[in-house]
């Protein structure tokens, strides 16, 4: 029997600001945030109505893992505050283990995707133009082959959590200018690098992975968001990798898979999960939390 999710946070001691497909965010003061990830689970860009349990605590502790494993020469929005500091004591079960207190820090309106290998929708766009971003790839390329170097492929993030749009990096030089365009593309690729190549010790294949970028109050960058999790990566099982086929994944691609199986038109509302479907995921979340923060000796 599953336990139950948290699909919404109802903190009434802050400001609540907004909720997003997975986070709810409160207002602390004018420095701070508080973050908490619930169990909700979006697909196709349409948050589903099951929750899945754990998946919350499971984003924010990889995301702290990878923060601190990766950001050590880079700024970032985490701090060490205890999130059950900011709120009474009535409420401490609905941050802990789930929250984090970070920095304001301006978002920036692009999603850095960096992509080691074929698949999604990367896939589609290489077999109708040999091509992912404007970026040109050897021709006979097959689904989850390995690409000759990662690239980055930037899209947009739209403010009302509708479809992201692949784009150019030139597109992305209009948008946020050629600086921080540059200093993000350089940043993402070395973080996806260190980050697979740690993986893959691991028995992890990263295959893609998106990075959040803000800008604080000096004019820095810093990385934000969340960092390397099933939620915003393809994660495949090395010795389950063969190029040709879809590897099976440590990440919501197993709904995914689900949802084309059924009759959905990818538009909300989203359909229930059976519990087999919900159980599983949570069963692949866990695992991949286990192999990549745990010490060798413990996978």
């Amino acid at each position: 029997m599953l336990k139950k999710g948290l699909i919404q946070s109802n903190l009434k001691s802050l400001k609540l600001i907004s909720r997003g497909k997975v986070r709810d965010i409160y207002s602390i003061d004018n420095d701070y945030l508080l973050l908490v990830a619930t169990d909700r689970l979006s697909a196709f860009d349409v948050v589903l109505p099951d929750p899945v349990p754990g998946k919350g605590e499971i984003l924010t502790k990889m995301s702290v893992f990878w923060f601190k494993r990766l950001g050590s020469n880079l700024l970032t929005q985490l701090t060490d505050i205890s999130p059950e500091s900011v709120v009474p004591p009535n409420e401490y079960d609905e941050v802990r283990g789930r929250s984090l207190i970070v920095k304001r820090i301006r978002p920036l309106p692009i999603e850095a995707i960096v992509r080691g290998y074929l698949a999604g929708s990367g896939f589609k766009e290489y077999q109708e133009n040999g091509s992912i971003c404007d970026i040109p790839l050897p021709p006979g390329l097959k689904i989850a082959d390995a690409l000759p170097e990662p690239i980055f492929t930037p899209s947009t993030k739209p403010s009302d959590n509708s479809h992201d749009e692949n784009i150019s990096f030139e597109k992305m030089k209009d948008i946020i200018g050629k600086n921080h365009a540059e200093e993000i593309r350089e940043t993402s690729l070395t973080l996806y690098r260190h980050a697979n190549e740690h993986a893959a010790k691991r028995g992890i294949l990263i295959a893609d992975t998106k990075f959040e970028f803000g800008i604080d109050s000096q004019g820095n960058l810093c990385w934000i968001d969340e960092a390397l999790t099933p939620d915003s990566s393809r994660f495949w099982p090395k010795d389950k990798w063969q190029a040709g086929k879809n590897p099976p994944s440590f990440d919501k691609q197993f709904v995914r898979d689900y949802l084309e199986t059924i009759k959905w038109s990818k538009v909300p509302p989203g359909p229930h999960l059976p519990e087999e479907i919900i159980q599983k995921t949570a069963d692949k979340y866990q695992e991949a939390f286990r192999r990549l923060t745990e010490p060798p000796n413990s996978c």
